[in-house]
């Protein structure tokens, strides 16, 4: 009969020791889970009964409004406000084909058609783009500016309208 040696995983007296020590932890570690488990009861709180609480886990997660946007600012407002506010969605990065802002060739044959013909498109909408933009609380002096100010962007040299007297 032949002895076979036979190997170990631990081969230093470090790894020994890290060994004997997790020997000694792990089940220490796991009797204080135990004991923590044991005694923590779990507990409902009293407050999510009220209500106010139940009303808040099922309420709809988005709503609906119709109507100017409560954030509106009244008045006449720049072009470049209409813009950030309501064209660059589209026309910043060319989605569905709209000409992108600063992109003169895209612009150039829509600019020689002048303001009006650029205001009659985005009034009746255009392509893919809805009426008045899709904003339709917006004003022709208000879309025109926009216009002009997304032209300019572009290459063009539009001036733009001037605003509407105000009234007393």
């Amino acid at each position: 009969m032949t002895q076979e040696d036979h190997s170990s995983f631990i081969k230093t007296p470090q790894q020994l020791i890290v060994v004997v020590l997790l020997a000694f932890l792990v089940p220490i570690i796991g009797i204080l889970l135990l004991v923590t488990l044991v005694l923590n009861r779990p507990s409902a709180d009293p407050a999510a009964l009220s209500p106010e609480a139940i009303t808040a886990r099922i309420r709809p997660v988005g709503r609906v409004e119709f109507g100017a946007a409560g954030g509106a600012a009244a008045g006449p407002r720049s072009g470049e406000e209409i813009v950030k506010s309501a064209c660059a969605a589209c026309h910043q990065a060319g989605v569905a084909n709209a000409p992108r802002i600063g992109d003169n060739a895209a612009w150039a044959p829509r600019i020689k058609t002048g303001l009006k013909g650029l205001l009659a498109d985005a009034i009746k909408g255009l392509g893919a783009m809805p009426p008045r933009g899709g904003v339709p609380d917006l004003s022709d002096d208000d879309l025109a500016r926009a216009i002009v100010y997304m032209a300019n962007q572009s290459g063009g040299n539009l001036k733009e309208p001037a605003a509407p007297a105000a009234k007393k």
